[in-house]
C-alpha cells in the first residue's frame, strides 16, 4: 500500500471522495464522464473503472474491506491530491474536464 496505516487512508478517502455513491453512479452514466480520462484499450477510462470500485467501496463495511480495496482507495486519495493541486481552469469550472475527472473519481471540486 502507500506506507499509509488504513486509518489514515480512510480519514483522507472520507475526507476527499465527497460524493455519494448514487451521485457517482449518476455521474458516470453521463456523456460528461465518458468524455474525460486516459482508456486501456476497451473503451472505458481508467478513472471511470475507478468510479465503479470507490460506489463498492463505499457501501462496503469498513471492517469487511479487502486489501486489494485498501490498496484502491489509496490510489484515490493520491489521484485526488495530484489533480486538485494541478488546479481548474480560472473561467468555467463547472463544465471543465477538469472537474468531470476529478468527479470519476468521486471527487467534486464544487462542494
Amino acid at each position: 500500500m502507500s506506507g499509509k496505516s488504513h486509518e489514515q487512508v480512510w480519514d483522507e478517502f472520507r475526507d476527499l471522495v465527497n460524493m455519494a455513491p448514487k451521485e457517482i453512479e449518476d455521474f458516470l452514466d453521463t456523456e460528461e464522464s465518458r468524455s474525460v480520462g486516459d482508456t486501456g484499450g476497451d473503451g472505458e477510462s481508467t478513472g471511470h473503472k475507478s468510479g465503479k470500485r470507490i460506489v463498492e467501496i463505499k457501501r462496503t463495511n469498513k471492517a469487511d474491506l479487502s486489501e486489494d480495496q485498501w490498496d484502491h482507495m489509496a490510489k484515490v486519495v493520491g489521484y485526488i491530491k495530484r489533480h486538485k493541486t494541478q488546479g481548474g481552469p480560472k473561467d468555467d469550472m463547472e463544465h471543465s474536464k477538469w472537474r468531470y475527472s476529478l468527479m470519476n473519481w468521486g471527487h467534486d471540486p464544487l462542494k
